[in-house]
């Protein structure tokens, strides 16, 4: 089930300053430099020091240095909006080019009050222990929609009725309620009524549906075997197993003992499907230690170091690839400094499986990609890296503004994550970064997959990948 979550490491006292000085001086990140062939050749020691300083830098000054290495030319942007119109188009015309599921997610999208309280919904229910808390969390974040406005919005049957029955089940239920036009207040009385088993139970098979649709398996055996479906057609599974952080020593040993499993089922799965690029597992490396943090970088590269060194090792010789997952920002420079150690172990070295996320939403995702391609060069290793656009933002807006930080370490604007995104591209894309990283990139954009599309044609390169979630992009990406 492709993609999903990157990383960090100063003392506190530099990075609150670090985190505080947000003027971009024209030394931070040599942008121009950045391109040319000869920049990867530095060592990975003497780039290190420009990833952290563009932690929190001015996103309206960055941008603009950072924007003609994204922009394409009238050439390439009219070939890009060209495919892009024609992969869209053949989307539309697919016989299931919208799943049912899409469909909803379309009209209750994350920009929607009700496609946020259905997320926050199907993402707790199904995890809350007894039926008091469940009623409350589902008042709670039913309550308060207004799912009318979104009757006969959608051209989808499904997503209609979905709608037209939660307001026809607030009525039948609340006959009696003072104003019978609100059918958020239907529903929130109808939560507090006789009927809360049943809508309780309605509620959890609603999110089960949602969530086999995203959720390739229960285990790694079923997993496997929905996989053959894709796998027969060419492509290739980077399995990633849901789950939080460890907050136990307990905890870590468990998640250990479930990769460890993983790998093993993988390594031994006698379907190998038609694609050439190997199954592999993500790794989140805070579900290996309960105190995966800079305070405790010590701990980090000795405890976790031999955690993960034992996976990857054991990987290795199942023919197994691994990916280090991407988690939030503060995290970073530590997961690349543990990286690097693992990377340039001997029982790794050569491998060209041993991969990482990068995260464009990220300032210092530019910064971090150069810092890995000299890595490799200087190894003489590729590393497959998978550029995602990012999955923590609203945490890492909210940890910033709780810190009372003059910046942020992401972008601000959706928009402005998409140009980066493109940059990062044509950075991996480039003729001297050929067999020093192998680039995977994870989207589900159309215009996204139009645009790298052109920038490889331009460049000539062929060896690279795109990578989806479970459940999205389905129509695309056939």
């Amino acid at each position: 089930m492709p993609p999903n979550s990157i990383y960090w490491g100063f003392a506190f006292v530099k990075k609150h300053e670090m985190r505080t000085g947000t003027i971009l001086r024209g030394d931070v990140f040599p942008i121009s430099k950045a391109f040319k062939p000869d920049f990867i050749l530095q060592s990975p020691r003497s780039l290190w020091p420009l990833i952290s300083p563009m932690y929190s830098v001015d996103e309206e000054a960055w941008v603009k240095q950072l924007l003609p290495f994204a922009s394409p030319d009238a050439k390439a942007l009219n070939a890009t909006t060209d495919l892009a119109a024609e992969l869209i188009n053949k989307v539309r015309g697919h016989d299931d080019g919208i799943h049912k599921i899409d469909a909803l997610l379309l009209e209750y999208s994350l920009d929607t009050k009700e496609g946020v309280l259905l997320m926050c919904l199907a993402e707790a229910l199904l995890r809350v222990p007894d039926a008091e808390t469940a009623d409350a969390l589902i008042e709670d974040k039913l309550g308060g929609a207004d799912w009318a406005t979104h009757l006969g919005k959608s051209a989808s049957f499904f997503a209609n009725v979905s709608t037209w029955g939660l307001m026809i089940t607030g009525k039948v239920v609340t006959l009696d309620a003072g104003n019978p036009e609100e059918p958020a207040g239907m529903i929130a009385k109808m939560v507090d009524r006789v009927s809360e088993p049943v809508i309780r139970e309605a509620m959890k098979q609603a999110m089960k549906i949602m969530g086999k649709h995203f959720v390739l398996g229960r285990n790694i055996r079923e997993a496997l075997k929905r996989s053959q479906t894709y796998r027969a057609k060419g492509a290739s599974f980077s399995f990633d197993m849901l789950g939080e952080a460890a907050l136990t020593g307990e905890d870590a040993q468990k998640y250990f003992d479930d990769y460890e499993r993983a790998i093993k089922a993988i390594g031994s799965d006698t379907y190998k499907g038609t694609s050439k690029r190997p199954t592999t597992i993500s790794i989140k490396l805070s579900a290996l230690h309960p105190r995966y943090e800079v305070a405790q970088t010590a701990r980090v590269m000795s405890e976790l170091f031999d955690r993960v060194l034992q996976l990857a090792q054991l990987a290795r010789s199942l023919g197994v690839g691994i990916n280090i997952d991407a988690e939030e920002a503060d995290r970073l420079e530590l997961s690349l400094k543990l990286f690097e150690a693992l990377y340039s172990h001997p029982s790794i070295a050569g491998w060209g499986e041993f991969g990482v996320v990068v995260q464009a939403y990220s300032k210092r995702a530019l910064p971090a990609l150069a810092w890995l391609a000299s890595l490799a060069k200087h190894q003489g290793d590729c590393i497959p890296i998978r550029l995602v656009k990012g999955a923590y933002w609203d945490a890492e807006i909210k940890h910033s503004q709780q810190g009372g930080f003059d910046g942020y370490p992401v972008y601000t604007r959706k928009e402005t994550t998409d140009m980066a995104y493109l940059a990062c591209v044509k950075f991996m894309l480039q003729e001297h970064i050929r067999g020093v990283i192998f680039p995977q990139f994870a989207t589900h954009n159309a215009h996204t997959v139009a645009a790298i599309r052109v920038l490889a044609e331009d460049a000539a390169h062929s060896d690279y990948e795109f990578q989806r979630l479970n459940g999205m992009g389905d129509a695309l990406y056939e």
